[in-house]
């Protein structure tokens, strides 16, 4: 593919609800580091995605999946001298919960966490080529794409060959938990470390060494992370870019431009034009 400017477009299912599709083309452009509340499947179509995640660096070529479970910090640019094309689908865990819980074969699974970031696998990539066609392309009914993540679902189980569960609560998991809620229902309001920290029943200290050991990101930066994701989603139901910044406390209108843009490669206004029906 031959360099030119970087390009995003956002796509909403039309039949599933909190299902968004990416087609992307970057060249001049470098995600932040942020991670997402929903489940995130892609393929490389062309060039080469380069990027941190689960602290090691990938890198990868045309016809690899990426797929990054809920909360995955991670970034990415392109590598190489060559436009990077790819397309990202994005599902919440409560429309893949049952899924999931068809293919473990019981009936309530908890959250399922795929092992693998980078995969090469054909039916897999099938399966997310097939989703991003029926949702870009507004063909065929809910039950196809459905369908399609029914497969995609299969298949990661299949591959890990086992259920992998968050894994065993320790205490240090159990007191930041209370910070990330404490920050999720706070989002509209003004918070400072010490808020958080006291959340957590842990001294500043502490607190800051392990968040960041723990989730691969600063508790400013998951503050900002997770006001941008909630941000969004406002945008998805039609609140107005500007009143949508003065919610989440970004400083003014530009503040709230330059942050989504990091993450969507897009500004708030040109997101909701794209999804907005």
């Amino acid at each position: 593919m031959a360099k030119q400017a970087s390009q995003f477009r956002f796509f909403k299912s039309r039949h599933v609800p909190e299902l968004t599709v990416l087609q992307a083309a970057m060249s001049d452009f470098r995600y932040d580091p942020h991670a997402h509340d929903e489940y995130a499947f892609g393929v490389t179509l062309a060039g080469r995605q380069d990027f941190f995640s689960g602290g090691q660096f990938h890198r990868s070529p045309p016809g690899n999946v990426i797929q990054f479970n809920p909360g995955d910090v991670h970034d990415g640019q392109p590598g190489g001298d060559s436009t990077l094309g790819y397309v990202m689908t994005y599902v919440s865990p409560a429309q893949l919960e049952a899924l999931f819980a068809d293919a473990l074969g019981r009936e309530s699974a908890g959250v399922f966490k795929s092992r693998d970031t980078l995969i090469q696998d054909p039916a897999l990539r099938d399966a997310i080529l097939e989703l991003v066609r029926l949702v870009t392309q507004q063909v065929g009914s809910r039950i196809d794409q459905e369908h399609a993540l029914h497969r995609i679902a299969t298949r990661l189980v299949q591959r890990d060959g086992k259920f992998q569960p968050d894994g065993t609560v320790t205490r240090p998991d159990a007191l930041l938990k209370r910070a990330k809620d404490y920050v999720l229902t706070h989002l509209e309001e003004d918070m400072s470390l010490d808020d958080l920290s006291q959340a957590a029943h842990l001294s500043k200290y502490h607190f800051l060494r392990l968040f960041r050991q723990q989730f691969g990101m600063t508790p400013h930066q998951y503050v900002i992370n997770s006001r941008i994701n909630a941000a969004r989603n406002a945008l998805d139901a039609g609140v107005v870019p500007s009143e949508v910044a003065f919610r989440y406390g970004f400083a003014d209108l530009s503040h709230f431009n330059r942050r989504f843009k990091r993450i969507y490669g897009m500004t708030p206004y040109q997101y909701q034009r794209s999804v907005t029906p």
